[in-house]
C-alpha cells in the first residue's frame, strides 16, 4: 500500500477492508497502517483461527452495538485458610489468608499489595504480585 495514498483513499480501503467506516478520530497514520495490516494478512493467508477467536471476544456482535464482551475471566479469589506461594529472587515467600486481613512472617497485614511492597521494596498490585 503507497504510503502517498489520500486520506479518502485510505478510508475506502478500510471500507472495503473492514466493512465500515473506520473511527472518527483514527489518524492517518494509524489507518494507514491498519490498511496495510489487513493486506498482509490476507496475503499471509488471513488470521489464524485461534487469534480470529480472540478478537471476536472483543468486537461487538453487530456494527449497531455499543457493548463489548471483553471476555476477561472472573478473578478467582482464594478463600479463608487458602495460601498464597511466591517466588521472589530465588526465595520463597507465603502468606495466609485470614478472616480480617492476610498473615506474612507472623506479622498480620490489611492488604496483598502492603506484603508485595515488603517483599520487594516497591509499589506492587498485590493480587498481581501474586498472580491472582
Amino acid at each position: 500500500m503507497d504510503a502517498q495514498l489520500s486520506r479518502p483513499d485510505l478510508v475506502d480501503a478500510w471500507i472495503k477492508a473492514y466493512g465500515g467506516p473506520p473511527p472518527k478520530r483514527l489518524s492517518t497514520r494509524l489507518l494507514l497502517y491498519a490498511c496495510h495490516y489487513n493486506l498482509q494478512a490476507k496475503d499471509g493467508g488471513g488470521l489464524k483461527k485461534s487469534t480470529l477467536r480472540q478478537l471476536k471476544r472483543y468486537v461487538p456482535a453487530s456494527p449497531g452495538t455499543t457493548t463489548v464482551n471483553t471476555g476477561t475471566p472472573v478473578a478467582h479469589k482464594p478463600g479463608v485458610g487458602s495460601r498464597l506461594v511466591r517466588e521472589w529472587r530465588g526465595k520463597t515467600h507465603m502468606v495466609d489468608i485470614e478472616e480480617n486481613g492476610f498473615v506474612y512472617q507472623g506479622k498480620p497485614y490489611r492488604s496483598l499489595s502492603a506484603i508485595a511492597r515488603a517483599i520487594t521494596g516497591a509499589r506492587w498490585s498485590g493480587p498481581r504480585f501474586f498472580g491472582l
